[in-house]
């Protein structure tokens, strides 16, 4: 239970401004929204049991502490990615096929390598844990591009973008430092180590949210 629960709300915060949730709002203004509610389920359901195949996999050949530390740095990374923001790349773009199968090939190609699947990569390696990591990614998927949809559609984007992209990426900042904390050797984490891994990275939150704002400002 915890991994489908840990699983369900990791991936709901990685798709906070995500290129595939922004890909969602694209699409749900083109399409019904049950039928991009049904192309995204469909594409996540084969995308993360590919990812946490992946993710079991793994295991078998390193050891389960280094995957656990690895999984606990890369959600720093997902917490860094989750501030610079995504944008699309012509992945809405009008296709000769059916609604369905337009939602659904997108979804599946904007997926590979994108954040989102590698934290169900990263969570199947750590709980090694197929069927509970799986059934929580894809739900959480599910959840996230609803928000996407509520929020895009609905609600006219009334809460910030900015808002909810920090929120998202503290949450994921914070369980990255506590799962170092957690599973690095104790003769490693001397207080100076300590000081001087949490002033890289303050800095490194700082030159990505600058990198950002000098984007967008570049596009405007």
């Amino acid at each position: 239970m915890t991994a489908f629960i840990t699983a369900l709300s990791f991936v709901v915060l990685a798709e906070m401004g995500d290129k595939t949730q922004l890909l969602g709002m694209a699409f749900a203004t083109r399409y019904p929204w049950p039928t991009v509610m049904w192309g995204v389920f469909a594409a996540t359901l084969f995308n993360h049991l590919f990812a946490v195949l992946v993710g079991n996999y793994i295991t078998v050949f390193i050891p389960l502490q280094y995957v656990q530390i690895a999984a606990a740095a890369s959600f720093i990374l997902f917490g860094l990615w989750t501030i610079r923001g995504d944008e699309l790349n012509g992945e809405d773009k009008e296709t000769h096929r059916s609604p369905f199968w337009t939602v659904t090939i997108a979804f599946f190609f904007a997926e590979m390598g994108d954040k989102t699947q590698l934290a169900t990569i990263a969570l199947a390696a750590q709980f090694n844990a197929l069927v509970p990591v799986w059934l929580g990614t894809t739900l959480g998927m599910m959840i996230a591009n609803a928000i996407g949809i509520l929020i895009g559609i609905v609600l006219g984007k009334k809460i910030p973008e900015r808002l909810v992209k920090w929120f998202a990426a503290t949450i994921f900042i914070f369980f990255g430092v506590f799962g170092l904390y957690e599973y690095l050797p104790r003769d490693i984490l001397t207080t100076p180590v300590i000081a001087g891994g949490l002033a890289v990275l303050l800095l490194a939150i700082f030159l990505v949210a600058q990198m950002s704002n000098s984007k967008k400002l570049s596009d405007n």
